[in-house]
C-alpha cells in the first residue's frame, strides 16, 4: 500500500484553502466505488464499523482488533485515504497509544481520538459526558507518541459544544492545539457564530460532523478553516435499504429476473477489479 502518498494527500487537503466531503465508506467495495467516482477521502466511522462487522449500533462494543482489520480491508483495496473514527481509542491513553500503532499499521490516513467519556456508564442514562482536559491532553500526547509515521494525521475531537458549552469546547481545543495534534475535530456545531469564534482563535485546520442546513455552504466553511465536512452515512443505510428490499422481494416470490435497482455486470466487474483479476490469471496461471 502506498501509504504515504495517501498521507501525504489527506495532509495537503487539510493545508489547502477548500472545503470537501468526504466519502463514508464502510467494506471494500463502497471505498473502490467512492475512488472511483472521483472523492478526494474517505471516512470509516465507528457507526458504520461497527454496523458492518458486528451488525450491532454504535455502542463501543466493536473492539480495536476489528475496527483496525476492517480498515486494512479498505485500505488493501482502495488507493483512496482513508480517515477513520477511533472513538476515545479505547480505553486510556495507553489503549489510545496502541490504537494509533495498530490502525497506522493498517495503512489510514488520518484518525481522530475524542473526548468523550466513553463506553457508557452504569446509570448515566444516555446522556454524554467528557473526560477531563487534562486527561484529553494525556490522550492526544499518547495519540502522537505512538505514530511512526509523521505523515500520519492525528485529530483531536471534541463534542464539547452540545455537552458543555463553546467556553469549555475552545479550552479544550486549544489545550489538544498545543499538545501537537495536527487538526481539530468538531462535533455539535449550530451556528455560523460559534464557528467563526473556534476559527478566529485557533490556527489549526477543522473538521466538521453533520451540521445544519444553515452551515453547509461550502464558501463559507473554507473561509472559515473547515477543510473536511461529512455528510453522514446515507451510502449503508442505502445499502441496507437495498438489501432489505431485494431479500423481501424474493421472499415474498418475485422472480430474480424482475427485481430492479441492481448493479449492473459492467458496474460489478469495475468494483471487484475483475480486468486486474483476468489479467493476472493470464500472466501467472497461463490461462487464456
Amino acid at each position: 500500500m502506498d501509504c504515504a502518498d495517501r498521507r501525504q494527500h489527506f495532509r495537503t487537503i487539510l493545508s489547502g484553502e477548500r472545503c470537501i466531503h468526504p466519502g463514508s465508506v464502510f467494506d471494500p467495495i463502497s471505498a473502490r466505488i467512492a475512488e472511483d467516482l472521483g472523492f478526494e477521502l474517505g471516512m470509516l466511522a465507528g457507526s458504520t464499523a461497527s454496523l458492518t462487522v458486528l451488525g450491532a449500533p454504535d455502542l463501543i462494543v466493536l473492539t480495536l482488533t476489528e475496527l483496525a482489520e476492517q480498515a486494512y480491508r479498505i485500505c488493501r483495496a482502495s488507493r483512496l485515504p482513508l480517515l477513520v473514527d477511533a472513538d476515545h481509542g479505547f480505553g486510556n491513553a495507553l489503549n489510545v497509544r496502541r490504537t494509533v500503532e495498530e490502525l497506522e499499521a493498517a495503512g489510514v490516513a488520518g484518525l481522530t481520538i475524542e473526548d468523550t467519556l466513553l463506553p457508557a456508564r452504569f446509570a448515566e442514562g444516555g446522556k454524554s459526558s467528557l473526560i477531563s482536559i487534562d486527561e484529553g491532553v494525556g490522550k492526544m500526547r499518547a495519540a502522537l507518541d505512538g505514530r511512526q509515521d509523521p505523515g500520519l494525521v492525528v485529530i483531536g475531537r471534541t463534542g464539547a459544544i452540545a455537552i458543555t458549552g463553546l467556553d469549555d469546547a475552545l479550552s479544550r481545543i486549544k489545550a489538544y492545539a498545543a499538545a501537537g495534534v495536527d487538526a481539530i475535530f468538531l462535533v455539535g456545531l449550530q451556528t455560523r457564530e460559534q464557528l467563526k469564534t473556534i476559527a478566529s482563535e485557533i490556527d489549526l485546520p477543522l473538521i466538521l460532523g453533520n451540521v445544519p442546513a444553515e452551515m453547509s455552504d461550502l464558501a463559507f466553511l473554507s473561509a472559515n478553516g473547515v477543510r473536511v465536512c461529512l455528510q453522514g452515512h446515507l451510502p449503508i443505510m442505502a445499502a441496507v435499504r437495498a438489501i432489505h428490499e431485494t431479500l423481501k422481494a424474493l421472499r415474498g416470490g418475485t422472480a430474480p429476473r424482475e427485481i430492479g435497482g441492481v448493479a449492473s455486470d459492467e458496474l460489478m466487474k469495475a468494483v471487484t477489479r475483475d480486468a486486474s483479476y483476468k489479467r493476472w490469471t493470464r500472466e501467472f496461471l497461463g490461462h487464456q
